[in-house]
């Protein structure tokens, strides 16, 4: 028998890929991803976050990510691109968080070069959504098939990331960074947020 939580969040038409039984999840889903994300600090969390998925499934990300916020300075870049070898040792006795040091060390070199992004740029989001013209994509998914893993805009920030000493930025990673920070809309079109984000 589902919990009564579970049957109230299945009243909605959802993306399929949801689990409802993951109340954190389904929060997620229904007010946070696809949602347009225009401040700086926010987008460097998700970038670190996507790039800290790698290999992982988001459910296990979303689970620490209060933890992240605590043992990285609530993502202050400008804090983390001062992190030394002693942070990174404490970092990785850290079980609240995923404990990669190839991760953990990318996280500061990622903020060295998103410090380096701003000054070139003013704003990250001024760089980033350049990307996509300043509007979102609002694609039709009509069934999982649709959802694609990376595309070309994917891959031209991806290069562009790893050219100005980004890690953990791949394609496909940067896809599913659009997608969270809403510069895509991939909410199936019969999902209520479809239309809400819309």
């Amino acid at each position: 028998m589902k919990k009564k939580q579970n049957v109230k969040n299945a009243s909605l038409q959802r993306c399929d890929w949801l689990n409802l039984e993951n109340p954190e999840y389904v929060k997620y889903h229904d007010k946070e991803w696809g949602v347009p994300i225009h401040n700086d600090r926010k987008l460097f969390e998700m970038l670190i976050l996507e790039g800290a998925q790698a290999g992982l499934s988001w459910s296990t990300v979303l689970k620490k990510r209060e933890n992240y916020r605590k043992a990285f300075d609530n993502f202050d870049y400008e804090k983390i691109a001062t992190y030394k070898a002693k942070k990174v040792s404490e970092l990785l006795k850290n079980d609240g968080i995923i404990r990669n040091k190839l991760k953990i060390e990318a996280t500061i070199r990622n903020a060295e070069a998103f410090i380096k992004i701003r000054q070139e740029f003013k704003t990250f989001d001024k760089y980033l959504w350049n990307f996509v013209k300043n509007q979102p994509i609002k694609n039709k998914v009509k069934t999982m098939k649709d959802l694609p893993n990376r595309t070309e805009i994917s891959d031209a920030i991806s290069k562009d990331l790893k050219k100005r000493g980004m890690n953990f930025v791949g394609s496909t990673i940067i896809y599913a960074f659009m997608q969270a920070c809403g510069m895509v809309n991939d909410h199936k079109m019969t999902c209520f947020r479809y239309q809400e984000i819309k």
